[in-house]
């Protein structure tokens, strides 16, 4: 099949894996950053330990953590017009399922989990809850494009994942977290609107000025092609940091991870085999299913934990909490790419959706 737009979101027909899809970067080929962007995602996770536990990093890395991040999500944000966010409804059994997981079904899991196992936590109990109500936008493409599901599907419910996180995320905590710990109403939103709101606004600013400063094919053919690779070390760069900042602690804690694991691990599980209830019941096809499930299961501890260190600077645990996640996370989103290859393997889904007429209906 040859490269090109596949005529919706500039997600590679091909399958190349991108954060911020065009075009252009299709029909070059994937350059090393891109090709090679999983290894710099643990490369990062591992570099940041290791900076860690030097003497006066951590400091360091915890004031460049926000503006790596806020760079990362300059890039997500001019590579995404949010005037499509109509049409990542195309698809409304899927998009549809997605969203009420993530911002209905996720949180309520979160609560019960923290309830079950960090009752006697109420920071960490925090930090699990912050953690399972931001989905992922970054590097669930990575792994619903490793397991070959459907990534310009996965690229459209993208746009709904940021905005109703930037809106939902200070509504969980204040209804969920107020009588766990100290929480700072006016603080937390001053961090939200920091780390989501501010690269949102200075990429609309950016995306009007240069497509009528030159043209809308220019900004999608020429300029989003040399932002895409920095927004992969840009977020490579924010997870480094975010465990340069916490890698000590991280060391020295062990029993924290121990303390996250089950109700992590449990978190993965059950939304798993809900994933692929939801998509025996929905007749998803195999690509479909793929999409959803990387789609609810892919946590934003970047951005969660950006918020959580302007908002809780007297809480350690909750950023530590934020850290240990994606040491869990990432290994088992591995595992979950294993699962889903396996069913491909063995013919266990269909590869067609049954109802292809209803998805665009």
């Amino acid at each position: 099949m040859s490269n090109g737009d596949d005529g919706r979101t500039g997600v590679c027909v091909d399958g190349s894996r991108t954060l911020t899809p065009t075009p252009s970067n299709c029909r070059a080929g994937m350059d090393f950053v891109e090709t090679y962007q999983t290894v710099l995602v643990f490369g990062a996770i591992v570099g940041g330990l290791a900076l860690g536990q030097v003497p006066g990093v951590a400091p360091i890395a915890d004031a460049l953590l926000l503006p790596f991040l806020m760079v990362m999500l300059f890039g997500a944000f001019a590579g995404m017009p949010l005037s499509r966010l109509r049409a990542a409804f195309g698809n409304r059994r899927v998009a549809g399922s997605s969203l009420l997981v993530n911002f209905v079904w996720n949180p309520v899991l979160a609560v019960v989990l923290g309830a079950v196992f960090l009752r006697e936590h109420p920071a960490l109990w925090v930090g699990l809850l912050m953690l399972m109500v931001t989905p992922c936008t970054d590097w669930y493409l990575i792994f619903t494009d490793i397991a070959d599901g459907d990534v310009p599907l996965a690229t459209s419910i993208l746009p709904y994942n940021l905005v109703l996180q930037l809106v939902l995320l200070p509504v969980y905590l204040y209804a969920f977290a107020g009588e766990l710990v100290d929480l700072p109403l006016e603080l937390l939103i001053e961090s939200v609107v920091l780390v989501l709101l501010v690269p949102l606004v200075l990429a609309v600013i950016a995306r009007r000025g240069l497509t009528r400063w030159r043209s809308d094919r220019w900004f999608r053919r020429s300029f989003l092609p040399k932002l895409s690779p920095l927004q992969v070390i840009f977020l490579s760069l924010a997870i480094g940091a975010m465990f340069a900042s916490q890698g000590q602690e991280v060391v020295e804690n062990p029993t924290l991870l121990a303390l996250l694991a089950v109700p992590v691990v449990l978190f993965y599980a059950i939304n798993l085999a809900l994933g692929v209830g939801i998509g025996r019941a929905l007749s998803f096809s195999y690509g479909e299913l793929v999409c959803f499930n990387n789609t609810v299961l892919s946590r934003n501890s970047p951005t969660a934990l950006a918020i959580a260190v302007v908002a809780f600077p007297h809480e350690p645990l909750i950023p530590l909490a934020l850290v240990i996640g994606p040491l869990l996370e990432l290994p088992l989103l591995g595992v979950i790419a294993r699962v889903h290859q396996g069913i491909r393997r063995r013919e266990w889904w269909a590869a067609d959706s049954t109802v292809s007429a209803d998805r665009d209906a």
